[in-house]
C-alpha cells in the first residue's frame, strides 16, 4: 500500500531521506542541500473604507483557501480578528483542515477572506467577504479585498 503518490514532491523527499541515512549508517558523509520551503500562499488582507462600519475589532476575520471546484471545505484556514486588519497571511500545509486535504495537494486555489460577526466558520448573511482566484499555489504579494456583503 503507498501511502504517498510515486513521483511527488512528499515521496521524493522522503526518498531523499531513505537515501541520506543510508548513507550515514555506511559512514559517508553527506552534503546538506537547502530544504524546499512548502507550497504555500502569501498577501495581505484589507478591508474596503466603505464597509468598515459594519464591523465590530473582535469579529472573526476568517483567511482561507479552497478547490477551484469540488466541496466547498477550505483546505488551510488562518483566524483572525477584524482589529488585526490590514494584514500580512501566509496560507499552508500547517494551516490544513484535514490531512488528508492539504494546500500542497493543489496547483490552483480559491483564496479568500471573510468577516463574521458570529465567529462561525459557515458563511451567513450579512458576513462581508473578499475571493481571489483562480491563484497559483507558490504565489506570493496576493492582494485580497474584503468588499462584498454576502446576500
Amino acid at each position: 500500500m503507498h501511502l504517498l503518490q510515486p513521483g511527488s514532491e512528499s515521496a521524493r523527499g522522503v526518498a531523499g531521506s531513505i537515501a541520506e541515512a543510508k548513507a550515514l549508517a555506511a559512514g559517508k558523509s553527506v552534503p546538506r542541500q537547502p530544504q524546499a520551503l512548502p507550497a504555500g500562499l502569501a498577501g495581505a488582507v484589507s478591508l474596503t473604507p466603505g464597509l468598515a462600519a459594519r464591523t465590530a475589532p473582535d469579529d472573526t476575520v476568517f483567511i482561507f483557501a479552497r478547490a477551484v471546484s469540488g466541496p466547498p471545505m477550505p483546505v488551510a484556514v488562518l483566524r483572525r480578528q477584524v482589529r488585526d486588519l490590514p494584514l500580512s497571511f501566509v496560507l499552508d500545509d500547517s494551516l490544513a483542515m484535514t490531512q488528508t486535504r492539504k494546500l500542497s495537494m493543489f496547483t490552483e486555489v480559491m483564496v479568500g477572506a471573510r468577516i463574521s460577526r458570529a465567529g462561525n466558520a459557515l458563511p451567513q448573511s450579512g458576513d462581508l467577504e473578499g475571493l481571489l482566484g483562480p491563484v497559483s499555489v507558490g504565489s506570493k504579494g496576493l492582494n485580497l479585498v474584503i468588499d462584498k456583503v454576502v446576500p
